[in-house]
């Protein structure tokens, strides 16, 4: 296909090489392949975006965003040869999805702020989903911090949440109490029980300062890796491996790493 081809003809031809690969005379993995199966790469692909995005690397993320449309149109092809819905169902149902959520844009509502606008959303799709289940509709088994946020979120919708990112660091500060105590238990039940009280209250006080504490541990993470790689490299430099260092070196050597980052930042 020409490279000046439209948008609209890129996806159909993404459209026609996945049935190509699920079709007879194509590729043996695909056939094999069913949602299940392909709900774990989708979930992959998902993360690895997620890790291009945050480390602010454009191209990656060009790459991982059509990674995540492959999986898509993938599973769209897998539910369409079951005659359950096609991906123009898909389409078509977010298209409405997105202009009935956006009365203050394509209706006459009269939505100012971005909050406004968050508020009147979450009305809708819960609306929608005519849920018994207030909190239906957040799946356990996504990450537990994730699944926490989401937790969080939803039950602030209903009022039911602290006035501010401060007051709930307070209710953190009863955890920490409680948490110290729990780790002298005999218990081991309680000291689990204080330190899951401890990760739910302070993933309330990331939410309420508008940060995801998934994707801040995803940073942390790689902030980890990096730092560790570096310390393994300085190290070497010294001629020793990983273990034949003590932990007072590899904490000062942790330490010149952080100052360095901090200087290149500045």
């Amino acid at each position: 296909m020409a490279p000046g081809s439209s948008v609209a003809e890129k996806f159909d031809q993404l459209v026609n090489i996945m049935a190509t690969l699920r079709s007879e005379k194509g590729c043996p993995w695909d056939r094999i392949q069913d949602e299940k199966s392909i709900l774990n790469f989708f979930l992959e692909e998902a993360y690895e975006l997620a890790a291009a995005i945050l480390e602010g690397k454009p191209e990656e993320v060009a790459e991982e965003l059509g990674d995540v449309l492959m999986e898509i149109v993938f599973l769209a092809r897998i539910y369409e040869e079951k005659r359950l819905f096609d991906l123009n169902r898909v389409l078509e149902g977010i298209n409405q999805k997105m202009i009935s959520r956006h009365p203050h844009v394509f209706g006459s509502a009269k939505l100012e702020s971005a909050q406004e606008v968050r508020n009147e959303w979450s009305k809708a799709k819960i609306r929608e989903k005519a849920r018994e289940d207030p909190l239906g509709g957040i799946f356990r088994e996504m990450p537990a911090l994730l699944e926490a946020f989401f937790l969080g979120r939803r039950a602030a919708q209903f009022g039911f949440d602290w006035p501010s990112a401060e007051a709930a660091l307070e209710k953190l500060e009863e955890e920490l109490v409680e948490l110290k105590a729990g780790i002298y238990s005999a218990d081991e039940k309680i000291f689990r029980e204080e330190i899951g009280d401890f990760l739910f209250s302070l993933v309330n006080v990331c939410r309420l300062k508008g940060v995801n504490p998934e994707l801040a541990l995803r940073q942390a993470n790689q902030k980890f890796r990096r730092r560790f790689n570096w310390l393994r490299k300085i190290l070497k430099s010294r001629g020793k491996e990983l273990g034949q260092a003590n932990l007072q070196e590899m904490d000062e050597i942790w330490e010149e790493i952080k100052k360095r980052e901090k200087s290149l930042k500045e």
